[in-house]
């Protein structure tokens, strides 16, 4: 069993997740809905990070962005629209339950999404089951790039930052971590994640054990 790597932190979106309301799941939305897309966007700038850091119900990012005039559909039909834009990537959520019963991994999610969202998320692909807390930002009230949200998952976890591998897709967040002294992974792919997971002493090989 490795000794040397205790905890995985994990975001959610663009990782075990397609991304919840990116600006490609709101394009669609303007086309699907018939929304004026450059005036929906300058809204949703001004609002999805207050939104983002649980400052902001969705019912009110909504009126803001959408329903700040009369629409010909309901804020249900574009909620049901928001929330039927996430998708699984199985190989990944696999990957991490694996690990988890494999080395006995700590795994903490640090993400940044908005509340509603994030809870549908959690639930519909039952991310509860295998991870064992969420920083997201909705609940903690800090969105990444803050580097408190960093030093709020460390606190939380209790595990030295060098037993810790943090697995993200955006550069910039990956980069603060390893500031903080967490040996992070960009991830792209599967299979480039394995290697490099298997590189810092988590190799994962099906029917194949590890464990000593």
């Amino acid at each position: 069993m490795n000794k040397d790597i205790t905890a995985l932190f994990l975001d959610i979106g663009g990782v075990l997740l397609t991304n919840g309301w990116d600006h490609l799941a709101r394009k669609r939305a303007a086309t699907n809905f018939k929304l004026e897309w450059a005036e929906m966007e300058d809204r949703h700038g001004l609002n999805f990070a207050t939104y983002e850091e649980g400052k902001l119900s969705l019912e009110d990012y909504l009126s803001r962005t959408v329903f700040y005039e009369e629409r010909p559909f309901t804020r249900e039909q574009f909620r049901e629209f928001m929330f039927a834009q996430s998708h699984a990537f199985p190989e990944m959520i696999g990957l991490v339950r694996k690990l988890k019963a494999r080395y006995g991994l700590k795994i903490v999610v640090v993400s940044n999404e908005a509340r509603e969202l994030n809870e549908h998320r959690i639930h519909q692909f039952k991310l509860n089951s295998f991870v064992d807390f969420f920083v997201s930002s909705c609940f903690v009230h800090l969105r990444k790039p803050d580097t408190d949200i960093f030093r709020l998952a460390l606190d939380l976890a209790q595990v030295p930052t060098g037993q810790i591998i943090y697995i993200e897709n955006t550069l910039m967040f990956a980069e603060i971590a390893e500031g903080l002294g967490i040996r992070s992974i960009l991830h792209t792919d599967y299979p480039s994640t394995c290697a490099q997971l298997a590189a810092f002493g988590l190799p994962y090989d099906e029917g194949v054990s590890h464990e000593t």
